[in-house]
């Protein structure tokens, strides 16, 4: 790498790329997580790491409530089955709704916001577990990860990957839901131990819609392998939360933004690391 600055929206750029480059300044993340740069390397090597925040927290929450409401409605398998010349009214006629149903947001942060803001337009009993709190949101705030999810009918994930959330959703947590509770997980695949869901989708008939995956392919195009493929109850999208023009245009002009800022100024904007 020679240029001063590198963006990257998925691409991992591991220790050797950081410290095989000779003119780096800025590696800038188009998006918010930045678990696939090796921000630690980056450091030793003077180089800041950028992102973009909150840029596509929009984006993300609506999909995170167009998941729920297709596990609720069961949509695609509507689809799949009207597609394939199934006609199959009665059992599809069986949804609960969404109106008066508890919603757990595990994650509070630019996206929880705006997913708690949707979910009490749709009548739901929103509450929230973080350490920060945001006052302004019609969200009752309980620290106890057993309370709250023991209270929740749908829970969505919206946390960083690092070492106190990897795997967080085990079989142990995986035992506070309640029996037929929706899970959404538009954050980072680290956070669930897959084998521990498909345990708990099998005996406690846990529904999950999921945007990320453990071993997801890296390219836009391919075939695609994961112990999560057609498994009833289970929805896998192809990691598209922050995939709308909307949000990419965000991004795209945060990114121009933090690029003009350092080459006018030597500021670096929205640094995620010391230097």
């Amino acid at each position: 790498v020679d240029n001063e600055v590198l963006v990257v929206r998925s691409t991992v750029v591991n220790s050797k790329t950081i410290e095989n480059s000779t003119n780096l300044k800025i590696i800038n993340r188009a998006g918010s997580g930045f678990n696939t740069i090796d921000v630690e390397a980056a450091t030793k090597k003077g180089v800041y790491v950028t992102n973009c925040p909150g840029k596509n927290a929009v984006a993300v929450a609506e999909l995170a409530m167009g998941l729920i409401i297709s596990l609720d409605r069961r949509i695609p398998d509507n689809v799949i089955d009207f597609n394939n010349g199934k006609w199959n009214k009665a059992e599809y006629s069986k949804a609960e709704g969404l109106c008066g149903k508890t919603l757990a947001i595990i994650g509070v942060g630019n996206i929880g916001r705006e997913v708690a803001t949707r979910a009490a337009a749709f009548g739901m009993k929103v509450y929230g577990k973080d350490i920060v709190k945001i006052e302004g949101l019609k969200i009752e705030y309980i620290d106890d990860l057993q309370e709250i999810l023991s209270k929740a009918d749908i829970i969505t994930l919206h946390l960083p990957s690092n070492a106190e959330t990897k795997n967080l959703f085990n079989e142990k947590v995986f035992s506070y839901l309640k029996d037929g509770a929706i899970l959404i997980n538009t954050s980072r695949p680290q956070i669930i131990d897959e084998d521990a869901l498909l345990n708990a989708v099998k005996t406690k008939n846990i529904k999950a819609a999921l945007d990320v995956f453990k071993d997801e392919p890296e390219g836009k195009t391919g075939e695609v392998n994961s112990k999560l493929r057609n498994v009833k109850n289970i929805y896998i999208t192809h990691h598209i939360g922050a995939s709308t023009e909307q949000a990419q245009e965000a991004v795209a002009e945060e990114t121009v933004k933090i690029i003009s800022t350092f080459e006018q100024s030597g500021k670096v904007l929205n640094a995620v690391n010391k230097i």
